[in-house]
């Protein structure tokens, strides 16, 4: 008896700590979503952080610890949500206090678990299944772990975490895929102005967007042309 009441004492303390709501139709959509377990569960954990921790911004070590996968993986995986729209990064500015932070915002995630469920591919109950009554599956999808491997040893948020010599921040990610996707700076030339920073001492992105930005204002589109215009400016000093 003794044991029980010890077991039911230790069960309800655990419950204690709270509960986290998760909506149904997230379990159910996230594979035809195309998200692994690995995506799935951190968007899990940054929804439990909001509600039971009051963190809308988790650290990545916060989420390495919660997921048990390396500060990189976790990185990566954020970063694939980002580019893919499932999570966003909010800036808060506080007039009051004049604090200024960031918060996780997965508006998108959730608008489109709607449309998936708008149009019908996922029944809005039960499981669906084929005419010859089997169990439709997703198809399988690589994790983000094989995607970093498929990308090999030069792969360009992996160099920039070798410089900085640390995990490289959410934010940090975002500006390296804006680089990528908004401002269609060459991946090559991202390489250079990265390396062009090692070299003045100043390793920091402040300092690499201005490169990069000095670069386009000058139509420069490939290394060479970044080297020749770099010697051309340490020259006129």
């Amino acid at each position: 008896m003794n044991d029980r009441n010890s077991l039911a004492r230790g069960m309800a303390e655990a419950y204690m700590d709270g509960a986290v709501s998760i909506p149904y139709a997230m379990l159910r959509t996230y594979r035809a979503l195309k998200l692994n377990d690995t995506e799935g569960m951190l968007l899990l954990h940054l929804i439990a952080f909001r509600q039971l921790e009051q963190n809308e911004f988790p650290m990545i070590e916060q989420l390495q610890e919660r997921l048990g996968c390396s500060p990189a993986l976790v990185g990566q995986t954020l970063q694939k949500l980002m580019k893919l729209g499932f999570v966003t990064i909010d800036e808060i500015f506080d007039p009051q206090s004049g604090v200024q932070s960031e918060r996780y915002n997965l508006s998108g995630f959730f608008q489109k678990i709607g449309v998936l469920l708008a149009s019908g591919e996922v029944p809005l109950r039960g499981v669906a299944e084929d005419e010859q009554g089997n169990r439709e599956h997703a198809e399988p999808t690589r994790s983000a772990a094989q995607v970093l491997q498929a990308s090999g040893p030069h792969n360009l948020f992996v160099l920039f975490e070798q410089e900085f010599g640390r995990p490289l921040t959410p934010m940090e990610y975002e500006t390296i895929n804006g680089w990528l996707d908004q401002d269609r700076y060459a991946e090559e030339l991202i390489r250079f102005a990265l390396k062009e920073s090692v070299f003045a001492g100043k390793l920091h992105f402040r300092y690499i967007d201005r490169i990069l930005l000095e670069w386009s204002r000058n139509r420069v589109t490939n290394v060479e042309e970044a080297r020749l215009h770099a010697q051309k400016f340490r020259a006129g000093r």
